[in-house]
Formats: structure tokens, sequence, C-alpha cells
């Protein structure tokens, strides 16, 4: 994960924050702890303990389940977020697939909401390739209010006889209250072996 994302989804979760917060006086407690006084320089040496296999295995144990926990909690903290940040009354969410892609491989889409660019994505092969195996990508959410909204999106990559291919579809639609969910849908149209794109509405 970069920092810099790391670092906005701690800012942005104030749980995980004061999760690490306790972590961070607990390392600073363990520092200030008095060190045991330094033997002699004529004492014997002693060798450090050596923990016995049940007591490793309970520790590897100990530190699976706390592992398990973190990206537990991380998970509920992202779902948590989500909900603040993007209400269901407010919401709208774009997804993309991909049927058949035999006269097009995606390369990058553009999203525009009311003439103003929301994403603007560029496709690995690996996850071009995710699309062509039946995976859904939601590549934008944010907040709408009610009223009539167009949503205009530009696809671009590769046509019929790996041509560079750019087309666009356009979608007016109503927003009303509750969460709005809208589909790219890139597919192939046999009968003239041409790609083609729409926008549908799950109302």
């Amino acid at each position: 994960m970069p920092i810099a994302v790391f670092r906005h989804r701690v800012l942005t979760r104030p749980w995980l924050a004061l999760l690490l917060a306790v972590a961070l006086a607990g390392a600073v407690r363990a520092q200030d702890a008095p060190q045991p006084a330094a033997a002699p320089a004529d004492a014997p040496a002693q060798e450090a303990p050596v923990p016995a296999p049940g007591e490793t295995r309970a520790l590897d144990s100990e530190v699976q389940d706390l592992k398990k926990e973190v990206v537990d909690l991380n998970k509920d903290l992202f779902i948590l977020e989500e909900e603040l940040l993007f209400p269901a009354n407010t919401q709208v969410a774009v997804f993309v697939s991909m049927d058949v892609g035999e006269f097009f491989a995606l390369d990058s889409l553009q999203i525009k909401l009311d003439d103003k660019e929301v994403s603007n994505y560029l496709y690995t092969p690996r996850e071009a390739e995710a699309l062509l195996k039946g995976g859904v990508q939601r590549v934008y959410v944010g907040n709408l209010k009610t009223g009539p909204h167009e949503l205009v999106a530009f696809f671009a990559g590769k046509g019929p006889n790996a041509r560079d291919y750019r087309r666009g579809a356009t979608l007016k639609f109503e927003k009303s209250v509750g969460a709005k969910y809208l589909e790219l849908r890139i597919s192939d149209r046999q009968r003239k072996a041409q790609p083609e794109f729409e926008i549908k509405d799950w109302e």
C-alpha cells in the first residue's frame, strides 16, 4: 500500500488512529522502563534461556490471532468510513463490466458527471483480463444531490484489427433519495463485428 494512501486511511479512521496511539504509548513506556544493571566485567556470561517448543507454538498462535483481529478491524473501519463518507441517501456508484471482449481490449476509462471529471482510470493487463473473466469493477463512488444528472463515459483501447479505438456513452438519469447504481457495460456486437458501449441504470 502506498504510504500516502496509508496515511490518508489512518487520518480518516479515528478508531484506527486511537489503536495506533495506544500501541505507540506502550512502546514508549517499554523504552522508558528501567534497564537491568549491567553485570560486572569479570562475571561469567549467562546464556539466554531458550523457550520450549510449546511456548514457541503458543506465541506464534497468539501472533496469528492478533494479525487476524487487526485485519478484521481494518475491514470494519473501511466499511464504517464508506458509510460516513457516502451515505445511502446521496451515494452514486459506477461499475464496469465486459462481455466476451473479442472486438475490444480496454486500456483506459474516463468518467464525467455533470461535465466534471470524476475518474480517469488506466488498466493493467491483469485488470483487463479479470474483467474479461467476468469480474465487475467499482470504478467510482461519490455523492449526488437529488435531481437530474448526466453521466458521460469515454472508453479507449484496441478495437478490431488491433487499431486504436475510442468511443463514448452518455446517460441522463434522475437521482432520487437512496443509493444509485450505474453500470458501464462493454459487449461485442457480433453482426457488425464491433464493440458496443452502454450505460445501464440499476434502479
